[in-house]
């Protein structure tokens, strides 16, 4: 009787710097193969939307790691915080974080993930998801008290809402991964789609 040879899974590459996005992954039983950041200027272009800044960034991304790791999945994410058609930054300092908070108190904002996965082909493949997340009107000792927790540093819009920031949002309307960082949902839908393996073996 013949044996049968095992067919070698196509690996997955991760291009991302975030340990959110790996931890999420790992979630939902997907194990990145590598992680690789891709490091381009996440800097927005002079009058770029917020929803294509996020498509944008993300295909760039993938792209760049792409070139590195022909023959493999790559997946890439971007998250963009938007107030109206402002872009907020990733909170670099607090200053920044507070100008932030200050701008989402008792207002509604909208987190954009996009996802760009590039198959073993070479075919990219990209979607967007759009979350509605109301903070509560913030009293100065509610955002005095998150500054000096530092949980913003490094986040878009100045918060994190997988922490303490938890507590300030009244309302959400959406994915609440995809303001963590990354939809889950529908990237598991992509991979699979695409033939991508996703689950545990048992």
């Amino acid at each position: 009787m013949a044996v049968s040879t095992p067919v070698a899974k196509t690996r997955l590459i991760l291009a991302s710097a975030s340990p959110r996005r790996l931890d999420l992954l790992k979630q939902i039983g997907i194990h990145p193969d590598e992680v690789d950041p891709p490091h381009i200027d996440e800097s927005p272009l002079g009058n770029e939307k917020p929803a294509d800044h996020a498509l944008r960034l993300a295909r760039e991304k993938a792209e760049t790691v792409h070139a590195r790791h022909q023959g493999c999945f790559i997946l890439a994410a971007d998250t963009v915080v938007t107030c109206g058609r402002r872009i907020l930054p990733k909170a670099g300092d607090t200053a920044q974080a507070r100008e932030c908070l200050e701008l989402l108190s008792g207002r509604r904002h909208r987190v954009i993930g996009s996802v760009c996965i590039i198959d073993p082909e070479g075919r990219s493949h990209i979607l967007r998801v759009t979350t509605t997340v109301a903070f509560k009107r913030l009293t100065r000792d509610e955002t005095a008290s998150y500054l000096e927790s530092g949980e913003w540093r490094g986040k878009a819009g100045g918060y994190a809402i997988q922490g303490r920031a938890q507590a300030l949002v009244r309302f959400i309307n959406g994915s609440y991964s995809n303001v963590v960082g990354l939809p889950l949902f529908e990237t598991r839908a992509l991979l699979e789609g695409l033939g991508y393996t996703t689950q545990d073996a048992p």
